[in-house]
């Protein structure tokens, strides 16, 4: 027998090697021994072909829908506050903003004694995109060192001129440029369909963000960098008033009163006379309350490059317990005050008739498989975030006075939901309600102090908190 040359040995050695690491590559690989195992599985059930057939001919949602949870399902409220006609925010990622008209309408309809008054969200939503334009000048400028790939940049970069905010965006806006009535600046085609005018907006904002950055390795200094900056927020002023008209310095208000005996008196105002005189003295000081049970409780948190305006600081919110949220939700009820709240609107959410439960969809049951996960681990693995902001103008209550479910105004519009309103129970609340802004003279003692505390920072780009600045 031939002894094999010392070339073939070789070939044969690297064959048996890379037979090796083939073999141990396959660890983990899908391979068709565990796809037919797959198969087997499922052949095992007996129901493969109805669920075909059922799951390929049918929406999931309906085939899901947990009838016995729905027909249990009532729509009375034991409180239910005076509310205004349910508004619409369109193609906007306004709800932030439509939110708070909701929490302030009531005031306003009390203090004029009106039955019905809508703030002018286009007012408030030009100032928002001039600040929001600004703020983000001021931070290329402000990381003008930074290299492209630094994450502070790259957050700052992604949304120069977005829809979304919070509730501490629509307050510094109306404590700045005051309210003033939908009559007098009303929905344009564009404010309530606002892609196209904010794609244009970006490309100029980015564009001018090239040329500073550019400016800045040509060691311009920061007067010249300032200098282009307004030159851009020059441009985007006046894209803002072709597409939303120019915001009145002042307008003459006259409404009808649901008091027979009260005679309004019609005047002009401007639009900081109109929030002081009318909403001012009811204004209270509200404070943010969130659930994450993936973070400590009881904790003072502040978010980095969390604010629309340059000039104001970063928002600071606590976390404590659901139980404590509803506890605040429901004394601000009692107290005739809208809730404003933000919640991932899109799970377990029947919208056909606006009910938000758990398990009123049962996939478990419809497919035989757990899709249960604890509310940390949804938002620690991305699966739920705050990204819509609603108002609870309304509670169900047990005997002992708990809550049991809630009404939420959304804006919507009357065709979704049940005419614009939902109702929310009390373990969607517990699993989906992430933010709570409350009234802090209704907080206890204890919890007030909790404010006191140093924040932990949190850097700008971590998801939970970073939806809290964008919800649309």
């Amino acid at each position: 027998m031939k002894t094999p040359s010392k070339t073939a040995a070789l070939l044969i050695l690297l064959l048996i090697l890379s037979s090796a690491a083939w073999a141990k590559d396959d660890q983990g690989a899908l391979t068709p021994q565990l796809l037919d195992k797959f198969q087997s599985l499922c052949q095992a059930r007996g129901d493969q072909k109805v669920m075909i057939n059922a799951v390929t001919n049918n929406n999931i949602k309906d085939l899901a829908l947990n009838r016995e949870k729905f027909v249990t399902h009532d729509k009375f409220m034991s409180l239910k506050l005076k509310t205004s006609k349910v508004i619409n925010q369109k193609s906007s990622g306004r709800c932030w903003m439509f939110a708070g008209v909701n929490v302030l309408s009531p005031h306003f309809m009390v203090k004029l004694k009106t039955d019905n008054f809508e703030i002018s969200e286009p007012y408030l939503a030009f100032w928002d995109k001039m600040e929001k334009a600004n703020f983000f000048m001021e931070e290329v400028i402000r990381l003008r060192d930074k290299p492209f790939d630094d994450r502070e940049l790259e957050v700052v970069i992604k949304s120069p001129f977005g829809d979304g905010g919070w509730w501490q965006y629509f307050a510094d806006l109306i404590d700045k440029y005051g309210l003033m009535p939908i009559s007098a600046m009303p929905e344009s085609k564009q404010s309530s369909a606002t892609g196209r005018v904010n794609s244009l907006a970006t490309t100029l904002l980015r564009s001018a963000a090239a040329d500073i950055r550019a400016m800045h390795r040509e060691s311009r200094d920061v007067e010249q960098l300032r200098q282009r900056k307004e030159e851009t927020l020059a441009d985007i002023y006046r894209l803002m008033i072709y597409s939303y008209g120019q915001p009145p310095d002042s307008f003459y208000f006259r409404y009808e009163s649901n008091d027979t005996t009260f005679k309004p008196q019609p005047r002009w105002y401007t639009p900081k006379e109109f929030y002081s005189e009318v909403a001012g003295d009811d204004m209270r000081e509200y404070v943010a309350l969130i659930n994450n049970p993936a973070r400590d409780m009881d904790q003072l948190f502040k978010l980095e490059y969390s604010r629309n305006m340059a000039d104001k600081p970063d928002m600071t919110v606590l976390n404590l317990p659901s139980a404590k949220l509803k506890e605040y939700a429901l004394a601000s009820l009692v107290d005739s005050q809208a809730v404003w709240f933000a919640c991932d609107v899109g799970k377990e959410n029947y919208s056909d008739s606006g009910v938000m439960a758990i398990d009123i969809y049962d996939y478990n049951a419809t497919f035989q498989m757990d899709f249960k996960m604890s509310k940390a681990d949804r938002i620690t693995y991305k699966h739920i975030s705050p990204n819509h902001a609603m108002t609870l103008v309304g509670v169900d209550t047990t005997d002992s006075g708990a809550s049991s479910k809630w009404l939420v105004e959304n804006s919507w519009g009357t065709k979704r939901g049940d005419s614009g309103l939902w109702y929310m129970y009390d373990n969607w609340f517990d699993e989906y309600v992430l933010m709570v802004i409350i009234d802090k003279s209704l907080l206890s003692d204890e919890d007030v102090r909790k404010f006191e505390q140093k924040p932990v920072v949190i850097p700008q780009w971590e998801p939970f908190f970073l939806a809290l600045r964008s919800l649309n």
